[in-house]
Order: C-alpha cells, then structure tokens, then sequence
C-alpha cells in the first residue's frame, strides 16, 4: 500500500513539475546550458552513493535556431562528446570531472538567403564539482538507506576553445565557438527516494552564474531543475521518465541585451538503460521540449543523447 501510494506521488508530483512550467509565462533559456542533470544521467541513482571509480562516456546532439528566418537568422547544430569520471572516497563524498569536446555547425541567413556557413571544433569547457551529502535516513532491511539529500556544488573552466577564426583571420560568431571563454560556477541540491527495490525517485535543482569573456560576452544566469522516476522493467533493462526544466536571462554583449536569448523550456526524458554486463551500463536518452516560453525568436529542438557507463570494481 505504502509503495503503490509513493509510486502514484512520483507521477503526480511529475505532473505538477510540468504545470508549474506550463504557466511559468515570465521565466527567463541559455543557449549553452543542458536541461538535466549530468550526473544522474550518466551514473544514475548509483553516482550519489557510491565509493570508488566510475567512468562514462557521452555523445550528444543539439539543434537551435534564433532570429527571423525572414531577414536575420542563424541555426547551431552541436554534436559533443563528454567524458566523466567520478571517485567517491567515501558514500557521503565524490568529486566529479566532465571533459567534453564539441563540433558545431552555424548556418546564417539573410533576408531568408544563406549568408554564412561556419564549421568549428575543438575542447569546450571541463569542469569539476563536488558532491556532498548532507542527510540520509537510517538504513533500511533491504535497501540500504532509503532516503538522501546532497549538495552539489563547482566550477566550469574558461579552458574550451573560445578563439576559433575563419580562414580570412576573422573570430567566428559566438554561438559557432566550441567554449564559452569564461569561468562560471554553480551549486544546488538533490534527493534521493528509494521506492523499493526496482524503482527510485530523483529530483535536484540547480544555479549557475556565468562570466563574461574576453569578447565581452555573457551567456544569462540560468536556474535547472528535475525530476525522475526510476523503474527496473526487466532483469538487465531499467526504464527512467524525467522532466528537466530550465530558466535563464537573457545573454550580454558588452553589457548589451542580446534579444533573441533567454526564456523558459520544460523537456519530457525517456532514457532506456541496457546492462551488458556487470560493470557496464548502455543509456539511450531524448530530450523531447513539451513548453517553450522563450524571448525574442527562437526554436530548440528535441536533444539525442547516447552513452556508456562503466562501473570500476563493481
């Protein structure tokens, strides 16, 4: 009775997410920041309570346009690759390292004419963060502690390539660069509810405060937050329904608004894990945008994402 009736909340409280994001008509979305949490995505319930080494490995797909395709626009298609290694010392703490490394493709118009077609690779922005948890209930017969909250906390580097220029020696456009060129930190909480053994309720929220770089460009402070249901559909396949919202200002350019930036988008997440064995896991993701409220004009599409997750002495 106690599991089915928590089971029925996580639903409920999923639908109550996408409400909320629904009739969030004044929130302020980043062009940079990925809807979701890193973590849970590549390590799952897991990567919040476990000692030593996991590694994973991510590919991921991005679309965007902005401005009026009837006079000035441009489109960004992304394909980055990210690798992550976490290392917790004990159950209560881990360090976190992302490396990714991104190609992208700006197409530009003008007066619904192609103008422009950029093609730049090369490292984004590596970053490094900290996971603490803060309060975990008792342990449970069966299930270990049933019940934590965390604490997230780090930096993302001004390492990623934010100097790419064209073959005539101009720097490309911003949106074309694989870096943002600036340091940015961020912080937030998460919580961990086992239902039972094969399911489990995830939720976190999140802050991040980007700098400006050397071109004077600032991308807007952004507020992520999630939700997800975790459910063992067979005996090596697990099956997880998120949704991931996020709310940002808009961009600066030299203290400068940047328009067609910023604004609100709530995704719905299926993701399919496959076990192939006892140390590695197959993810399988799509980001599917369910409400936009974004400034100015702009469109952001479904964002694929694919991955493997390899568990050191499990």
């Amino acid at each position: 009775m106690g599991e089915a009736f928590t089971t029925r909340a996580a639903f409920a409280a999923l639908g109550a997410v996408a409400l909320v994001g629904g009739l969030a008509s004044k929130a302020e979305a980043c062009s940079i920041c990925r809807c979701g949490d890193p973590t849970f995505n590549a390590l799952g319930s897991d990567g919040y309570a476990a000692e030593g080494f996991r590694a994973a490995l991510d590919w991921e797909r991005f679309d965007k346009e902005q401005g009026d395709p009837a006079g000035e626009a441009e489109s960004v298609v992304e394909n980055r690759f990210t690798a992550l290694l976490s290392y917790g010392f004990t159950e209560r703490l881990a360090v976190v390292a992302r490396v990714p490394f991104s190609r992208r493709r700006l197409e530009a118009t003008e007066d619904g004419s192609p103008a422009e077609s950029l093609t730049s690779s090369g490292l984004s922005d590596p970053e490094a963060y900290v996971q603490l948890r803060l309060w975990s209930s008792p342990f449970g017969v069966g299930l270990g502690r049933r019940s934590s909250v965390s604490l997230v906390a780090g930096v993302k580097s001004a390492w990623g390539k934010n100097d790419r220029k064209s073959q005539e020696g101009e720097r490309l456009d911003e949106h074309a660069q694989p870096g943002t060129g600036s340091t940015d930190v961020f912080g937030g909480l998460s919580w961990l509810y086992l239902v039972n053994r094969e399911s489990a309720v995830f939720a976190s929220a999140q802050c991040r405060r980007p700098g400006g770089n050397d071109s004077g460009y600032r991308y807007g402070r952004a507020f992520l937050a999630n939700l997800a249901y975790e459910h063992k559909l067979a005996k090596s396949v697990d099956g997880v329904l998120e949704l991931n919202y996020r709310h940002a200002r808009r961009d600066r350019i030299d203290d400068e608004v940047d328009d067609d930036t910023g604004g609100s988008l709530l995704y719905l997440t299926p993701r399919l894990l496959v076990s192939l064995g006892p140390r590695v896991v197959l993810r399988a993701t799509v980001q599917v945008p369910i409400v936009r409220d974004l400034y100015g004009a702009q469109k952001e599409r479904a964002v694929l994402n694919a991955g493997l997750t390899y568990l050191f002495g499990r």
